[in-house]
This record gives structure tokens, sequence and C-alpha cells, in this order.
């Protein structure tokens, strides 16, 4: 890779000065957990505002509506918050779709709420590697590209969604529309404390099966019932069965029970399954199927399947690895060494990729203990990947594809 021009230099200083440190100061002080509604509008009203500097439109995306099962086995509707979309330049020659989340996995009650510094230039606090962190040095990138005289031949759609950390259900079909016909799309997850990237990730599918069986008195005519219960851990046994290299299965909780007097008539059984590549996916989809159907039939209950897999595989393919290649080659050009590897997280660069669409998914800063109160932003990587997603798009502009 060649070394910086004296324009990519120029263009890159503009990303490194950005105020990034106190954008995600004020950003972290709003809780944003995803189902705290009010708190994600004052973020999507925060990013709006803060968007509004790039020369396109910038409007928010009702969610879609998303099913859930509670603790009842009841089916309802619940409601997520607006997602933030920004188009710029839709007819240049080299079109990028950037994506980032404003959701975290703390809720509005949560203690964890406050920023701290657990040491000079390392920061405590929800959100800030994942991702408040992640959408500063984006918007610092993409603020320093349109600096640049290369920038009328690079088009952009932003996505910000409100639901990633609960597997992006109300946000998949704009993700899904946006990512048509682009070059290359880059996700601002936290890259991992010492700037290594996720390479190839498994996918992943939340299940509820709720089991409606027969109550009946347990000591005077217990045969006169079916124990829904006992069923759904039946089920569970079964579908840990189908573990494999190629698919992990976690049985992750049941609902349902009652008096120690009444057979139970009802439980509701919660499974996450993760396959390594899309053959897995539906060869554990039909064994699913298959397992519900049994216990059905074996304990005379009925069973009703809820969810599927809101994650497909993201296999690092021909695409992802030039993607990957020009992303090292340019942290070789600022002096950053920049490897992969798999990982068995998720998100939405899982979505972008069964779009067919090259996507590297950890453009965002360095940190670490993310989901915890121990998270962590190494500050001086605000800079250093601002930069290096500054560069990446220039010499996609620069060389018109991958």
């Amino acid at each position: 890779m060649a070394a910086l021009s004296a324009t990519e230099t120029t263009t890159l200083e503009h990303a490194g000065a950005a105020p990034m440190l106190a954008q995600v100061e004020a950003w972290a002080a709003v809780n944003s957990g995803t189902g705290n509604l009010g708190g994600l509008k004052v973020m999507a009203g925060l990013l709006a505002d803060a968007f509004a500097a790039l020369p396109g439109e910038v409007r928010l995306v009702p969610p879609d509506p998303v099913e859930s099962v509670d603790a009842a086995g009841t089916v309802h509707m619940i409601q997520r918050g607006d997602h933030l979309h920004v188009r710029v330049r839709p007819d240049a020659p080299v079109q990028l779709l950037l994506t980032g989340h404003m959701d975290t996995v703390f809720a509005a009650d949560h203690p964890f709420q406050t920023l701290a510094w657990r040491e000079p230039g390392v920061l405590n606090g929800p959100g800030t590697a994942d991702m408040k962190g992640g959408i500063a040095v984006l918007l610092a990138a993409l603020r320093a590209l349109e600096t640049a005289p290369v920038a009328p031949r690079i088009g952009y759609d932003v996505m910000i969604n409100s639901d990633e950390e609960t597997g992006s259900h109300a946000s998949a079909a704009l993700i899904a529309a946006l990512a048509r016909d682009k070059t290359a799309a880059l996700t601002y997850e936290p890259a991992l404390p010492d700037g290594t990237l996720a390479g190839a990730r498994p996918g992943s599918g939340n299940f509820a099966i709720i089991v409606h069986g027969r109550a009946a008195h347990a000591g005077r005519n217990p045969q006169d019932g079916r124990n829904a219960l006992l069923a759904a851990a039946d089920l569970a046994l079964r579908l840990s069965a189908l573990q494999s290299d190629a698919l992990t299965v976690n049985p992750a909780k049941i609902d349902g029970g009652g008096p120690n007097n009444i057979v139970p008539d009802q439980a509701i059984l919660r499974v996450n399954m993760r396959p390594a590549t899309a053959e897995a996916m539906t060869a554990a989809e039909a064994a699913m199927r298959a397992a519900v159907a049994a216990i059905a039939r074996e304990h005379d209950v009925h069973c009703h399947l809820h969810g599927g897999f809101n994650r497909p595989p993201k296999p690092l393919d021909e695409g992802a690895a030039r993607l990957f290649a020009l992303v090292r080659d340019c942290g070789a050009a600022l002096g950053l060494p920049i490897g992969w590897k798999a990982t068995g997280g998720v998100c939405d660069g899982n979505n972008i990729a069964a779009c067919g669409v090259p996507v590297v998914d950890t453009m965002g800063p360095r940190g670490g203990a993310i989901h915890s109160p121990d998270e962590f932003l190494i500050v001086d990587s605000l800079a250093e990947r601002a930069k290096l997603s500054a560069l990446a798009m220039m010499r996609m502009a620069e060389g018109g594809s991958l």
C-alpha cells in the first residue's frame, strides 16, 4: 500500500482533530438502553443534530414492529426507538453503507450510569466503546472525507439503529434496503483493546417455544395431566444434544410452573442457537422443528415455535478478504498493525454480509469489557480509528472498487 500523499495527510489531520471525546462524554451521559424509548428519543435528536454537519439528507425512520413472548406465554408487539438515516451523494460511482447503533444493554434502571477515568486515557462508562465511541469515529471520518478532493466520487448511507443490542428486529428491513448495490460496508463496533478486528462470525437465532399441557391435581389424578414443564425440559435436553463444531445451542430459560400440587399446564423454553455456516443454520432449524414435533407427540402437548435466525452467519469470503486487506494496508500506512480473527459474537455486520456486501464490522475505537459495568474506551484510539476509516474511504473512492 502506498505511503500517505500530502492530500491524504491533510484530510487525516481533520479526522484526528475532531471533538470525539467530548461527543462520547455527552452521548454516554444519556441512557439509551434498547427499551428506554425516552432516552433513545433524546439520543436520536443529538445524533441528528451532529450528523446534520454532513451535506446530505438526515431523517429519523420509524421502527418496524417486533414480536415478543412474555413470561405468561402471551405474544405481543413491542415498540422500539426511531433509527437515524443519512444519505449523501446517492449517484456517486462508489457507494458505501456505514452503520452503528445508538442503543446500549444498560436499562434506564441499571446502576451503571456514570463515567469515570480508570486511569489516564482509559474512560469507563456505559456505551463508551459499544458504541457511542464508534459513532463519534464514524462522524469524524466522514467530516474529514468531505474535505478531500475525492469526496464527489463517493456516496454513502449512514444508518444508526436503536435496537442492535436486541437483534435488530426493528431495523433489519432498513439494513437490507440500504445494503442493496453497495460497494462495501463499514460498521463501528469496537475493536479489541489490542486493535484486532472481528473476522468471520457465526449466525444467531433466538427462539421461544410455548408448551401447552393440561393441568391436574398432582396427588389425586396426575395421570390426567400433561406436564408442560417436563416437556419443555425434555425439549431443552434434545436441543442441547444438537451441539456440534458447526452449531452452539444454549437453552437459556424456562418460564412456567406453579404450585407443587398442580401439574403445570404451560411452560416457555427460550433457546439461542449459533450456526457457523448457512448449511448448519438450515439444518439446525429443521432439527429444531423435528424436535418440537416429537415432544408434542410423545408428551401429548401442544407446542408453538416463535422466533428465528435473525443474524445469518458471516463467513470471510473473497470480497470481505479484499476489504480487510484494504483496511490492513491503510493501517500500515498509518503505522497501525491491523489483524483479525473469528469471533463468536454477532452484530449488524452479519445482516449486511447476508446481502452480499463485503463488510468490516469492528471499525470503532479500541476498548473492552463491553456489556458490563467495566466497559472501557481507550481514548487515543478515537483519532487513530477516525484516520483509518477516512483513509479507507478515500482509497475506495480513488480505486472505484475493492
